[in-house]
């Protein structure tokens, strides 16, 4: 049954997804790297997205391996995809270089048009202007009976989450505080919302939650 997931997706002890100030030098905000410490060394981070053959193979791959299974499409808030404010920068296309590590289509939440364009590896960046709806029946269309993933950021999840439109949740706790930042659950009853953790497991780096939405 296709699913609409948020998997690997990192927060600190004290619950933030991201760091402050975001920037073309910082674009997890400042420390926001370290939340990533338990992904950039595993075999899926080092090969997806470094085109490397090394990599770790543990309880951390294993998780990060998961998040990219039957993944048919996925939506992306804007800062995912550019540090620009504004009127879109049409040079940019990405943090990721020429063959970004998604391989199917991705929709990108914004409030400004931009066309589509296609990278190497068949990425193809779709910018959607008409809110979190829009961009989430275009990407079920696109991902053919295939899995979505909502990549990110914490603003597009945390109004995923409200509209209960997320079946599943893979979140990292990595052992690190950043003390301010964008948080995830702040204000979020996730009990209310239907939310229970189905799975806890600790990992070399992080301790890996799979949060399930009651269907009932």
């Amino acid at each position: 049954m296709q699913k609409v997931r948020v998997a690997s997706f990192s927060i600190s002890l004290d619950g933030f997804g991201a760091g402050p100030d975001q920037s073309i030098d910082n674009p997890l905000g400042i420390g926001g790297e370290n939340l990533h410490q338990w992904f950039f060394p595993t075999k899926t981070f080092q090969q997806n997205v470094l085109g490397k053959s090394t990599g770790t193979t543990g309880i951390d791959n294993k998780f990060a391996e998961n998040g990219f299974k039957n993944i048919g499409a996925w939506i992306l808030g804007r800062n995912m995809f550019s540090p620009y404010r504004g009127l879109p920068n049409i040079e940019w296309k990405g943090w990721w270089g020429d063959n970004p590590p998604y391989h199917v289509p991705v929709f990108i939440l914004t409030n400004h048009k931009r066309e589509s364009f296609e990278m190497e590896g068949g990425t193809v960046f779709h910018f959607v202007t008409n809110g979190i709806h829009a961009a989430l029946e275009h990407a079920l269309e696109a991902a053919n009976g295939m899995d979505v993933r909502i990549g990110g950021g914490v603003s597009t999840i945390r109004q995923y989450l409200q509209a209960g439109l997320i079946d599943e949740l893979h979140i990292a706790i990595s052992p690190v505080f950043l003390g301010k930042g964008e948080h995830l659950f702040n204000g979020l009853n996730m009990h209310s919302l239907g939310y229970d953790c189905a799975e806890h497991k600790p990992g070399d780096k992080a301790t890996h939650i799979i949060l399930k939405k009651d269907k009932q």
